[in-house]
C-alpha cells in the first residue's frame, strides 16, 4: 500500500490535502437545466447561444451569433453570471466543450446542445468547476463516455452528476481561480495580438501583391489591377521542371533517406522533427531526391500545403507532392510561396481541385495559372516584408503556447492539490 504524503489524506479516487473534501457534482450543484430547440430566426428576438459560441479553451465567444423567436417563460432560459454552460451534444471531438457565462452587453439564452449548471454558491466556485472540465475534456473523458449517434455525440446528465471533484475551502478556491485567470487573460492578451497580427499580413498581401511598393502608374489584366512593369504569366513560363513524388508500400525503416509529407510541409518551412525514413535504391534516390531551392506542393489532401528545400539533408518526397523547380532567374521561391498563400491562388487552386471525397490537383493545370510577375528585386522585398510579418506571428504563437502549457501545467497541480497557494497572500 502507497504510503500518504504528510498533509494529506486518501480517499476512494485520490489523495487530497487534508482540509479538502472530495464531492460529487450532484452534491455542490443548484440546477441543471437543458436548453430549448428552435429553428426559426428573429433579428428582433433573443441571442441564443450555440455550439459555435464556445471554444475548447473555454471562452465564449460572438464573433457571429443568431437571434431567435423570444420563448415563452423567458426568464426561465436567461443565463445569469456565474452559470457554467456545458456542450452535451456535438461531434465526438468537441462534445464537452464548456464555458462560464459573465456579463454581455445583451440578454442570452441557451439551445438544447448545452446544459445549464447552477451551483451552491457557499460550496464551490463555477470557474473552479470549468478548470476541471477542462482537464477532462483534454483527457478526452467526455468522449469515452458520450453515446454516438449518428453524425454527432451526447453526453448524459447523469454522468456529470455522479463526477468526482476534489474541493478546496473557498478561499483557496478563490486564489486557484485568480491565479488561473492571470493566466488565461494573458493567453487572451496574445490570442489578440496574434488576430492583429494577422489582419496586418493579409492586409499587406492584399497590398503588395497587388499594387507592389512605390508604383504609380496601373495597367488592367487578366489577374486585375498591377503596376504598368508587372507582367503576368503562367507558372508553366517560370517552371524548368516538375516531378510527381515517389510512391512505396515498404514499412518504414530506422535507417535509410528521410521521405518528406505532407504533414511536413509547414509554409514555406519543411519539419523534419518527425520526418520518416525509407530504404531506397540509388537509381531511385537520384529521380526523387529534393535538392535545395526545390518547391514542393501537396498535391492532394491538403490543398494549399507547401515547402522551400533550404537544407542539403538526404531526402526523398511522398507520392501527394509535386517538386516544382523554377527559374530563379525570373521568380523568387519565397515570393511565389507568399502568392501561393493568397486569396487570389487559393481561389484558383479551388477551380482546379478534382475528386469529391479525396480533392486533388495535378502539375499541368497548376502550370496553367496565371500569376503576376514584378522585376525579381522587387518579389524578393515584397516577400522579406512579409516574412517579416510571419516571423512576428511565430513569436506570438511560441509565446501563446508557452503559456498554454504553463496554464496546463498549473490546472493539473492547483486543482489537485500538488501545488498549494497561501490564502493569506490575498
Amino acid at each position: 500500500m502507497t504510503e500518504v504524503k504528510i498533509g494529506f489524506k486518501q480517499t476512494e479516487s485520490a489523495e487530497i490535502p487534508e482540509k479538502w473534501e472530495m464531492a460529487r457534482l450532484g452534491d455542490v450543484v443548484e440546477e441543471l437545466k437543458n436548453g430549448f430547440a428552435s429553428g426559426k430566426r428573429d433579428e428582433n428576438g433573443i441571442v441564443q447561444i450555440r455550439m459555435n459560441n464556445v471554444t475548447t479553451d473555454g471562452r465564449l465567444i460572438f464573433n457571429s451569433y443568431l437571434k431567435v423567436p423570444v420563448p415563452e417563460n423567458l426568464n426561465y432560459w436567461l443565463l445569469k453570471k456565474g452559470d457554467l454552460l456545458f456542450n452535451n451534444t456535438n461531434s465526438i471531438d468537441l462534445v464537452g466543450k464548456s464555458t462560464i457565462f459573465n456579463d454581455t452587453p445583451f440578454p442570452c439564452t441557451f439551445s438544447n446542445y448545452f446544459t445549464r449548471i447552477r451551483f451552491k454558491k457557499e460550496l464551490v466556485l463555477p470557474e473552479l468547476i470549468l478548470y476541471h472540465f477542462l482537464i477532462l475534456w483534454g483527457k478526452n473523458y467526455f468522449k469515452s463516455v458520450a453515446i454516438r449517434h449518428v453524425g454527432q455525440s451526447a453526453v448524459h446528465t447523469e454522468y456529470l452528476l455522479k463526477l468526482q471533484i476534489p474541493l478546496p475551502p473557498l478561499p483557496e478556491q478563490r486564489r486557484i481561480a485568480e491565479v488561473l485567470g492571470t493566466v488565461d487573460s494573458a493567453i487572451q492578451k496574445v490570442g489578440g495580438a496574434i488576430e492583429g497580427t494577422e489582419r496586418l499580413k493579409k492586409g499587406l498581401m492584399q497590398r503588395l501583391l497587388t499594387r507592389g511598393i512605390g508604383h504609380e502608374r496601373f495597367k488592367e489584366s487578366e489577374v486585375g489591377r498591377i503596376p504598368d512593369e508587372w507582367e503576368i504569366v503562367q507558372v508553366g513560363d517560370i517552371t524548368d521542371e516538375h516531378k510527381q513524388g515517389f510512391y512505396t508500400s515498404e514499412n518504414y525503416s530506422e535507417e535509410g533517406i528521410n521521405l518528406v509529407r505532407i504533414t511536413d510541409l509547414q509554409n514555406p518551412e519543411i519539419s523534419y522533427l518527425k520526418m520518416p525514413k525509407i530504404k531506397i535504391d540509388d537509381e531511385l534516390f537520384k529521380q526523387f531526391k529534393v535538392d535545395v531551392g526545390d518547391f514542393l506542393i501537396a498535391r492532394s489532401g491538403a490543398i494549399g500545403r507547401y515547402g522551400i528545400v533550404k537544407s542539403s539533408i538526404p531526402c526523398v518526397f511522398a507520392s501527394y507532392i509535386i517538386r516544382f523547380r523554377f527559374d530563379s532567374c525570373r521568380v523568387d521561391n519565397l515570393y511565389f510561396g507568399k502568392l501561393f498563400e493568397s486569396f487570389y491562388i487559393s481561389n484558383e487552386l479551388k477551380k482546379i481541385t478534382q475528386g469529391a471525397t479525396n480533392k486533388n490537383i495535378n502539375a499541368y493545370n497548376i502550370k496553367k495559372i496565371k500569376i503576376p510577375l514584378p522585376p525579381l528585386p522587387e518579389q524578393r522585398r515584397i516577400a522579406e516584408i512579409l516574412s517579416a510579418a510571419d516571423r512576428k506571428l511565430e513569436l506570438e504563437r511560441r509565446r501563446k503556447e508557452k503559456l498554454e502549457r504553463v496554464k496546463k501545467g498549473l490546472m493539473n497541480e492547483l486543482l489537485t492539490g500538488k501545488k498549494r497557494i497561501k490564502v493569506e497572500a490575498i
